[in-house]
């Protein structure tokens, strides 16, 4: 399979810095990405166990052959996001890096050449695993097949496939035993964004609280109707986060409903793939997407250029989380953080219903004010790269701009009093961090 050189010109690099970059930005990310996951499929192949050697190269070959006939076949394939996390985490198993769970099977090379081969047109037939009595083909569905099984075959001809095992046969795509993924779209103004929602694969959302069961039809039906209005509102008022979100994520995790408030989250692993829960309303959906994508473009980006040096082990405070967090860490929640900052920016001008206008000024106040202490904990950190001081420059200029702009004195004194008491809590929890002296931001 063919790798292509990647760089990223300076004037991308502050556009994405700013916090923003747009579909352009994200492309390069993902050209970069297709070179990544190219190279863990080689990987996978070459350490690959003797006892699957025969199988993971055969199905490597397939892919290749494929991807010489039909390169947007391979392309997409590539792109879908748990290729990534299994890669990688398979990879990192053969190894010897971290031990292997059921899922990071270097044998599921095949599962991925048997999908290559059924969107591609092609007749083969290919030897896959089965996980749990369950056949998973990454961005199709799976198939519930008798218990017991090891392997099963997939039949591909024409688009279409069959998977045979233990005498059952299962039809890809319309059988009681094929469980598909389902889909969400919304669209305004001629402007469309659709999510392929995965609540079957292993390789989801690693390390996310996960939901365990499929979505229902009612709850799917729920973040439908709560999309499409909240596509609305990115369309109408922010225009480059909706075509970045469109162009960065292409999957939904269903992940499970804390006691307060919503889940988020995004996979440096899996590239493209956002967890969410229900989100309770438009602006809720509507930022967390704004937000996850921020992750997402972060981490395409630290696959190119390391922006801090390797963990020394510093611990920070970070006003969005309870933990301490790592320099890395810390620089990716900011950055996110800059993106929700930015969305309220443009709510609190909207002649909006006095309860959603309090939010949205308190909401701007409060990640305005902690994104900048984060910026300059990191900035006084000495652990950034010198592209690392040019990228956390850029957000600098990007949030100093917004703390030029007056808000509300009940958004000012509810922002603060939020803040104290988170600031308050982790100290309780975590004391002063060793490394380096926590940012009040009640000063701010």
């Amino acid at each position: 399979m063919r790798l292509t050189p990647h760089m990223l010109p300076k004037e991308v690099f502050a556009e994405l810095a700013s916090g923003g970059g747009g579909r352009d930005a994200v492309g390069r990310l993902w050209a970069a990405q297709d070179s990544k996951r190219l190279l863990l499929l080689r990987g996978v192949r070459d350490l690959a166990p003797e006892d699957v050697a025969a199988r993971v190269r055969r199905a490597y070959d397939l892919l290749a052959d494929i991807q010489e006939a039909a390169p947007e076949v391979t392309r997409a394939l590539l792109r879908y996001p748990t290729v990534g996390s299994w890669g990688l985490r398979t990879l990192q198993a053969l190894a010897g890096e971290a031990p292997p769970a059921a899922w990071q099977d270097p044998a599921a090379m095949a599962s991925l050449a048997a999908v290559a081969a059924i969107r591609a047109g092609r007749t083969a037939t290919v030897e896959v695993p089965v996980l749990d009595g369950a056949v998973v083909l990454p961005s199709l569905g799976r198939a519930l097949v008798p218990g017991g099984e090891r392997t099963a075959v997939v039949l591909t001809a024409d688009g279409e496939a069959e998977i045979s095992v233990g005498g059952v046969t299962v039809r890809v795509g319309d059988d009681p035993s094929w469980e598909g993924l389902r889909r969400i779209r919304a669209e305004h103004r001629g402007v469309a964004v659709e999510f392929v929602v995965d609540d079957v694969d292993p390789g989801r959302m690693p390390g996310a609280q996960r939901t365990e069961e499929r979505l229902s039809e009612t709850d799917l039906r729920r973040w439908a109707m709560i999309l499409q209005p909240a596509w609305e509102i990115l369309v109408e008022r922010h225009p480059l986060a909706a075509e970045e979100i469109d162009a960065v994520v292409t999957v939904l995790t269903p992940l499970i409903e804390p006691d307060h408030g919503t889940a988020s989250a995004t996979s440096k692993l899996a590239l493209g793939n956002i967890g969410i829960s229900m989100q309770p309303d438009p602006h809720s959906f509507a930022v967390t997407l704004a937000h996850e994508s921020q992750h997402a473009k972060l981490s395409g980006l630290l696959d190119l250029i390391p922006l801090t040096e390797p963990d020394h082990g510093g611990r920070y405070y970070a006003p969005w989380r309870n933990d301490p967090r790592p320099l890395g860490g810390l620089l990716q929640g900011a950055y996110a953080h800059l993106g929700i900052a930015a969305f309220w920016e443009v709510e609190r001008h909207e002649p909006h219903p006095e309860e959603l206008l309090l939010r949205a000024h308190t909401e701007f106040t409060l990640w305005r004010d902690g994104t900048e202490a984060v910026i300059r904990t990191l900035r006084a950190s000495g652990r950034l790269t010198r592209e690392g001081e040019l990228f956390t420059a850029e957000m600098a200029d990007t949030v100093a701009a917004m703390g030029e702009k007056n808000v509300p004195a009940e958004a000012a004194r509810r922002a603060r009093r939020s803040a104290g008491w988170h600031l308050a809590g982790w100290r309780e929890r975590n004391g002063e961090p060793p490394s380096h002296p926590v940012p009040s931001l009640t000063d701010s």
